[in-house]
């Protein structure tokens, strides 16, 4: 299928590396490694095909439950990943940009990802939104907070929408690999008309043809927003 249209905005739930490494043998850490070798070609693909905005759900404010090495490991690996990156992102005119809450967030890694936002932030060709210490019902809870502490009243869906993390546009289509049949806590208030594509395909696993696939099948789709066609 020839594909005529992208996403102005793909939002991907990365899952399945802990499945991968298992089955290759492995431990999971190499399995989040072999995936950080799928952002960099997922980054690349929306690069090449002009898609503006990617979002990335990297770590939730729920993995701190996970064991401990493996927690410090994804902080390490996200270190490696922005040092590394770094070049890269300002040759391709890619802006970086994290959402999710700071606390609990090493101070040194807190402290390369401000470096990496504010060295970026003017780069406009595409931005790389990672939702890090991320949970979408933090924030909501953190936006409305910050609206009482505004003093606002009688706000609007848009004011609403204002408070949040960030102010880029809603995903037009939400991916999950691995084939979980659930949202896992991401970007709950943002997808409300987004479409979703599950793939059973590991996270390590998913290259460029597995994203023709799920571009392929978002051209098939019929978006209305709620609305109908006209007859």
């Amino acid at each position: 299928m020839e594909i005529t249209k992208y996403p102005e905005h793909l939002a991907i739930i990365m899952d399945g590396n802990g499945r991968w490494a298992k089955k290759q043998g492995l431990l999971r850490a190499l399995g989040h490694e072999k995936g950080a070798q799928s952002v960099r070609q997922v980054l690349e693909y929306c690069v090449e095909h002009h898609i503006p905005y990617l979002t990335l759900y990297a770590f939730s404010t729920e993995n701190w439950n996970r064991p401990q090495d493996e927690v410090s490991t994804l902080m390490k690996l996200f270190l490696k990943y922005i040092k590394n990156e770094r070049k890269n992102m300002m040759k391709n005119k890619i802006r970086f940009f994290v959402s999710g809450r700071k606390n609990n967030v090493p101070e040194k890694l807190q402290k390369e990802i401000e470096k990496l936002e504010e060295e970026t932030k003017n780069n406009d060709k595409i931005t790389l939104n990672i939702a890090f210490n991320y949970g979408s019902r933090a924030e909501i809870v953190d936006a409305v907070n910050r609206i009482i502490k505004d003093g606002k009243e009688n706000i609007t869906e848009e004011d609403f929408s204002k408070y949040l993390y960030n102010d880029f546009p809603d995903p037009d289509l939400l991916i999950r690999t691995s084939g979980e049949m659930r949202i896992s806590n991401f970007l709950l208030w943002q997808i409300a008309y987004s479409e979703l594509y599950i793939t059973d395909t590991l996270w390590p696993d998913f290259d460029e043809k597995e994203i023709d696939k799920a571009i392929e099948s978002y051209n098939q789709r019929d978006r209305r927003f709620g609305g109908v066609k006209n007859v």
